[in-house]
């Protein structure tokens, strides 16, 4: 007899960074909270211990002694404008209501249809360009958070295509993060790492671009290879490109499908010109979006596909979809907040953090204190997912800290960007990856699963890197 019972499930994202948060929270009042004297170098000579641990409260009404029950709303009123928790939830609500009401105008859905007559027998070839331009943004303009909304608008056709979710994220959010980490431009880690251990801007490139390439060709590997071997059987496809070929041969494009998607590949070039030469980042993009959206429900209503009040349901239905992926990204930044913020100067268990990690390294060889500094940079990735954030933390000290032990200043920097930027696949307090993966409709445990065995690789290459560099006396 078959079981009829209901397969297990596996906690819930939220569950598992709630509890993540009550385990810090019974931590903290035991860990003195350090901090480094203003007004000099960071280094471990300039550390101050703390006279007592921050005594966490249930609930507070001051900013700097938050409580356990304030993590809802100490993380959605966090940052800024520019950056996470409150910049990354305009963002994807932004990009959500905008994409309901592009999803709306039916054009997005015909648009796929004559993609998939003419590339679906070649989706190997989209999917790996798709994956080498996210790299190379990652590279270049340190993509990150921009993502989620390509995400948004790539899934169709990735579902539509016959593979699963998270492919989309592997071409684009992963992508990213692999150009972000081994990128020889990127002017918010390597530029901001380099500016501050002293270093001439954009030096060592030739080694970056030999990194990038490889590292690239290796995530492309393990993409392509995971998308085939998930994709749906292949009578199962030749159905859907059939129905999607008959489809689109009786209904040609309208002009609203024509003005759509004309539209979406200008502000695909729009947003491109705004990153690298206007320097918009994710409050700019966001009303990029929104204009897109905008234009969308507006050709959509002209066009008798729905109407005035059908355009502001699918903005509200498109925001109300994305509400799980803010609740997520505000209790990873709440997080933060119980462990007393990240600025180097204020009292906080993150600063007491750092110093122990930079205490451990200090007197190892060359090759074993260099991948310390990969290690210690990997774990204060969890604490701090910014990448210009961690380099003006880290940077200071770890510097100091490379030359104590013979490991150059161009090596502090590779074990800061390696570190920094692959923990973001995996680590649940980054609001980009939380927000890629809700968009794909996967919980993070589950995402996990996916890609842990690719995380152990490329946290392995990226050992071998950093023992080449140090081998070859990167300078």
């Amino acid at each position: 007899m078959t079981s009829t019972a209901a397969p297990s499930r596996a906690p819930d994202t939220l569950l598992v960074l709630l509890a993540v948060a009550l385990v810090l929270a019974a931590i903290v009042p035991f860990v003195p909270a350090g901090f480094f004297a203003p007004g000099q170098p960071m280094s471990l000579a300039s550390f101050q211990p703390g006279e007592s641990a921050l005594g966490l409260r249930l609930f507070s009404s001051d900013a700097d002694h938050p409580g356990v029950l304030n993590l809802f709303f100490d993380g959605f009123t966090s940052g800024s404008r520019n950056g996470a928790a409150i910049g990354v939830i305009a963002f994807v609500l932004t990009v959500g209501g905008a994409f309901g009401l592009v999803q709306a105008s039916g054009a997005i859905d015909n648009g796929l249809k004559r993609l998939i007559a003419r590339f679906g027998h070649r989706p190997r070839l989209l999917l790996a360009v798709l994956f080498v331009a996210f790299s190379t943004g990652g590279a270049v303009f340190g993509m990150g958070e921009e993502t989620i909304a390509f995400l948004a608008l790539l899934l169709p056709l990735i579902r539509r295509l016959g593979y699963p979710p998270e492919t989309g994220v592997m071409v684009t959010y992963m992508a990213s993060q692999i150009g972000f980490g081994t990128s020889w431009m990127n002017p918010f880690s390597v530029a901001v790492a380099q500016g501050i251990a002293g270093l001439p801007l954009l030096s060592g490139a030739p080694f970056r671009m030999a990194m990038w390439a490889g590292f690239t060709a290796v995530g492309l590997a393990f993409a392509l290879r995971y998308a085939t071997a998930h994709r749906r059987a292949p009578e199962a496809m030749d159905t859907v490109d059939a129905t999607a070929t008959a489809g689109t041969a009786s209904a040609p494009l309208g002009w609203v499908d024509h003005a759509v998607l004309w539209a979406t590949l200008a502000t695909v070039a729009w947003i491109v010109w705004g990153v690298t030469v206007a320097g918009y980042y994710i409050a700019e993009i966001a009303t990029q979006f929104f204009a897109l959206g905008l234009f969308a429900g507006v050709a959509a209503v002209l066009g008798g596909r729905i109407s005035a009040n059908g355009a502001v349901q699918a903005f509200t239905d498109g925001v109300r979809a994305l509400v799980p992926v803010v609740l997520v990204i505000a209790v990873a930044k709440g997080m933060l907040g119980i462990l007393g913020g990240s600025d180097p100067h204020a009292p906080s268990v993150l600063n007491t953090a750092l110093y122990s990690m930079g205490s451990a390294i200090a007197g190892m060889p060359e090759l074993v204190a260099a991948w310390g500094m990969l290690a210690a940079q990997s774990v204060f990735n969890f604490f701090v997912s910014s990448g210009s954030a961690q380099a003006t933390i880290t940077m200071p000290l770890m510097a100091g800290l490379g030359e104590l032990v013979g490991v150059s200043r161009q090596v502090s920097v590779l074990c800061f960007q390696l570190g920094d930027g692959f923990t973001n696949l995996v680590i649940p307090t980054s609001a980009a990856m939380m927000g890629a993966i809700g968009v794909a409709g996967l919980g993070w445990l589950a995402w996990v699963r996916i890609i842990f065995r690719f995380m152990l690789l490329l946290m392995a290459l990226s050992a071998l890197t950093v023992a080449l560099a140090v081998g070859i006396g990167y300078v």
